[in-house]
């Protein structure tokens, strides 16, 4: 029995034997609508959300042996009625169809041996299986964009990716990004959150998969040549870049132990693509090869609307990403915008720091190479001392930053942190699950801030005098530039 979702007292009845009943004034008259219908079990019965005098139903005449598919649709409250089944294999006979609320035409049909979807109103059916256990499915609901299926003996299933079902037009084949569902803020794990995702099967032994943490975008590319390379760029309300990701591999970023990881790449396979932003801001920078127990993680977007743009050569195109707010946290915009400005700034701090940590590093590793040249020629005694004591200066420099020795989890038993790991601590726990500045957070890292006033100046001496003036006299005693040349 179904009551039109649409119409008040239009109340639509299956039976066991092929009767289809319609009234129209509340149960007050009946008629049978479909006499030519053969004696079936009516299993469902479906009223187009789109026009109330659409009807779908899903019968199987199993018990007589005839396992053919049997759906039929109506556009006249049942004066005449369609077979919609072509597609659906003899042995698949049919149990249940659904609509979808949100694309007309987009039609989902259990049967005995799995899933079926139409994109054209039932003209036509193709299985759509994916990694569902093929299992008799006696029922369908779409609901907060989900395809729930329940399925006889083999548990629910739900489908959380039916937002791009929406969009796909079947054999368009042009270079287009989906919008994606909206995505809220959480703090969740997920096999999903990965863009690669090519030997997931759904299910786990132990534990439930929860959908991705982020937000996933489905793009479609034609044959790209192995030269051209894609980018997609995240730019919030203003037009400002949060994140910006390509496909060409980063062949001068250096893995190791205790550094930031490396920034995701891009699929350009020819077809449908997926992607997922964890909709963070950009890696921090690391101090190569220094252990920091820590995350370099750039902290997450504030809710919000924000533009996602894929692009390759000419070609550009634009979906629209929403985050929402996680509804378990109540967090103001306010205190949003508070979280965003102080990560933003202490997450740039970071960077900075560990920039001046790198240029000096390279730097002093060049003087070394070039003292080591010098030997223990008498005419370099001079020069050579000097850069000795110049080297020294950047060595101490260097272990008043950042702790060089630690080489595993917990080495920090061994060796104190230093100043950079007691910053980058700052910023993880300031990044919590729930997105709020406190006062702790604020009084630790103007603490810190005071100890990098003389520690930056010290730098700033060393490498904007002191370096080039070492570097000036290098060229005056005939070694050319740093990595110099003579004997």
């Amino acid at each position: 029995v179904l009551e039109s979702p649409q119409e008040k007292g239009v109340i639509w009845t299956g039976s066991d034997d092929g009767v289809v009943s319609l009234t129209r004034d509340g149960g007050k008259t009946w008629a049978n609508m479909f006499k030519t219908l053969p004696e079936c079990l009516v299993n469902a019965i479906e009223v187009s959300p789109y026009d109330p005098a659409t009807v779908y139903i899903a019968t199987t005449r199993y018990k007589f042996n005839d396992f053919t598919p049997g759906l039929y649709k109506t556009t006249d409250y049942g004066k005449t009625w369609i077979n919609i089944s072509k597609g659906i294999p003899t042995g698949a006979y049919t149990r249940v169809v659904r609509e979808d609320p949100a694309r007309k035409g987009l039609l989902f049909a259990g049967t005995e041996l799995g899933m079926y979807i139409s994109w054209n109103g039932g003209t036509s059916w193709q299985p759509f299986q994916l990694n569902l256990p093929i299992t008799p499915i006696t029922d369908l609901l779409i609901k907060n964009g989900d395809l729930v299926v329940a399925t006889a003996g083999r548990s629910f299933w739900i489908l959380d990716d039916i937002g791009l079902l929406r969009q796909i037009t079947p054999g368009d084949e042009t270079s287009k990004v989906y919008k994606p569902e909206d995505a809220v803020i959480g703090n969740w794990g997920s096999p999903l959150s990965s863009s690669s995702i090519e030997d997931f099967k759904g299910t786990d032994e132990f534990v439930g998969i929860n959908p991705a943490n982020g937000v996933v975008i489905y793009y479609f590319l034609p044959k790209l040549a192995d030269s051209v390379h894609i980018t997609m760029d995240f730019k919030d309300a203003s037009g400002k870049l949060v994140r910006s990701y390509t496909s060409k591999k980063d062949d001068t970023f250096e893995h190791y132990d205790g550094g930031p990881p490396s920034n995701a790449v891009l699929a350009k396979a020819k077809g449908l693509n997926r992607f997922v932003w964890d909709m963070r801001y950009p890696i921090m920078t690391g101090a190569p090869k220094a252990y920091l127990e820590g995350s370099f993680r750039g902290h997450k977007a504030s809710p919000g609307t924000y533009t996602a743009t894929l692009k390759y050569g000419t070609i550009e195109n634009k979906t629209e990403v929403k985050i929402l707010p996680n509804p378990l946290y109540q967090t103001s915009a306010a205190q949003y915008d508070e979280y965003h400005a102080f990560m933003s700034t202490i997450e740039e701090s970071l960077n900075s720091m560990h920039k001046h940590i790198n240029a000096m590093l390279k730097a002093r590793n060049q003087i070394e190479a070039v003292i080591k040249e010098m030997g223990d020629k008498e005419k370099f005694a001079a020069i050579k001392k000097e850069g000795q004591a110049l080297v020294k200066k950047m060595t101490a420099w260097d272990e008043d930053m950042i702790q060089r020795k630690a080489k595993a989890y917990d080495d920090v038993d061994n060796f104190d942190n230093k100043f950079t790991s007691n910053y980058l601590f700052v910023i993880n726990h300031t990044e919590s699950d729930i997105p709020r500045v406190t006062k702790p957070n604020k009084d630790r890292r103007a603490e810190l801030e005071k100890e990098w006033v003389p520690l930056e100046a010290r730098a700033k001496v060393i490498m904007e005098t002191e370096v080039p003036a070492y570097t000036k006299k290098l060229w005056e005693a005939g070694f050319g530039a740093v990595y110099g040349g003579q004997n």
